[in-house]
């Protein structure tokens, strides 16, 4: 059999249509090592939605708010806080490490009117939480344990200190708030506009 010859229009026809598949592929290959250099897109971006969390190629979540001491906490903030506080201590604190209520151990079943008190046993309970957390490693219950428990209860149940004039018999609750220290005379004391000055002053004594 013969070969067949296509007719020379033919050839050019075919010719072009391989240049133009070429010409595709290779920006195509562009394309591709272009979305491969850059981060995976959100598929809610295109609608102007923002990405959900936990999802991948989703911006993470904003880290959660710095703990603050809770007096300086006002409001409802405030008393959400003394809320999680007291069911710690009532179903932790003290049901572990309260022991026996007695005038060398002295308690209050308000504690939370004792300013003092509740800034202790805040700072304990975020110590709690940060020495629990495995990062702190497995000594860390044992350091919270030596440097904030025990320090934090002999000062808060101590014979002389904030609560001395509450509960000291388990079968008798009090409860009492001690008057605090006045202002110092310098801060009480009116001024007076005729005062001299330290100047002045030491020239009168001369």
């Amino acid at each position: 059999m013969e070969p067949v010859r296509l007719p020379d229009s033919n050839l050019e026809s075919i010719e072009a249509s391989v240049r133009k598949l070429l010409d595709q592929s290779a920006e195509q290959a562009r394309q591709l090592d272009s979305l491969s250099a850059l981060p995976d897109p959100s598929p809610f971006a295109a609608f102007g939605m923002p990405g959900l969390p936990g999802m991948p190629g989703m911006p993470s979540q904003a880290p959660p708010p710095e703990p603050r001491p809770i007096l300086e906490l006002e409001g409802e903030e405030y008393e959400d806080e003394i809320d999680a506080l007291t069911d710690w201590v009532d179903g932790f604190l003290m049901d572990t490490y309260g022991a026996e209520v007695t005038t060398a151990a002295p308690w209050c079943k308000k504690w939370q009117e004792h300013d003092d008190v509740v800034a202790w046993l805040h700072a304990l309970w975020m110590a709690y939480q940060q020495h629990k957390d495995p990062e702190a490693g497995p000594s860390g219950m044992f350091v919270w344990h030596r440097d904030f428990l025990t320090h934090c209860l002999a000062h808060v149940r101590a014979p002389g200190g904030p609560l001395s004039a509450c509960m000291t018999d388990p079968d008798r609750p009090a409860h009492r708030l001690l008057p605090g220290p006045t202002p110092s005379a310098r801060s009480s004391s009116p001024a007076t506009e005729d005062k001299p000055e330290h100047g002045e002053a030491d020239q009168a004594a001369g």
